[in-house]
């Protein structure tokens, strides 16, 4: 990865508190889990039936049997559990997820979350996705700030084919941490060497700046 992208999943393994139950969506967040420590006591779920991952392994080291959602090679931990879809999914519509962290096409002002579906791309389809974003606690976006044409991924409204309606707190990007709240989105740290201003014009949609100094991450 590059090193604003490493830079932007270290800073949202910070998200994850002592305690929780965590899912790391397919992509960019499932990269979290290696800015964790080995010992570090949250419990990991992955929609395809695990809770409890360890750090990810490289292929020559991994048990080819033992993948996350996303297909990458993982580990266990002492009271790792396995389970079928139809558990997994329980964990989930239960409402038992204190945080699930995904990646995303768009996120509008609202919170709304599109990140399944871009029209004539091919897409496996929608998986988990609805409801981790409809059920989880609290849902965190992982995602560079713009797509690769510099298109703004922070939007007024979506335009792609939406995921769940008011779903997202908080979005983590290359360049910024934004939350989204009643007003809007509202920026909360900037990237290390990022400035307000190009911030607010890679983002598509009004931009609450705070008064005083921002952190930075």
């Amino acid at each position: 990865m590059s090193g604003a992208r490493d830079r932007m999943v270290a800073r949202a393994a910070g998200e994850i508190a002592p305690g929780l139950v965590v899912n790391l969506g397919i992509g960019l967040p499932t990269r979290v889990v290696d800015h964790l420590s080995s010992d570090f006591p949250v419990c990991l779920h992955s929609e395809n039936g695990l809770a409890g991952i360890g750090p990810s392994v490289p292929f020559e080291a991994a048990d080819r049997n033992l993948i996350d959602a996303g297909g990458s090679y993982v580990s266990t931990i002492p009271g790792s559990a396995f389970f079928d879809s139809s558990t997994s999914f329980a964990l989930v519509r239960s409402g038992r997820l204190d945080l699930t962290m995904l990646g995303a096409f768009e996120v509008a002002e609202t919170g709304d979350l599109a990140n399944w579906k871009i029209p004539g791309k091919f897409s496996p389809g929608v998986g988990g996705g609805i409801e981790l974003a409809q059920k989880a606690l609290r849902v965190v976006v992982l995602s560079t700030h713009t797509d690769r044409q510099g298109n703004p991924k922070l939007v007024k409204t979506c335009t792609l084919p939406l995921t769940a309606r008011g779903c997202v707190n908080r979005i983590i990007t290359d360049m910024a941490v934004i939350d989204v709240t009643p007003q809007g989105f509202a920026l909360r740290e900037l990237a290390d060497g990022v400035g307000v201003r190009e911030v607010e014009e890679a983002t598509g949609a009004p931009l609450t700046v705070p008064d005083g100094d921002i952190p930075v991450y």
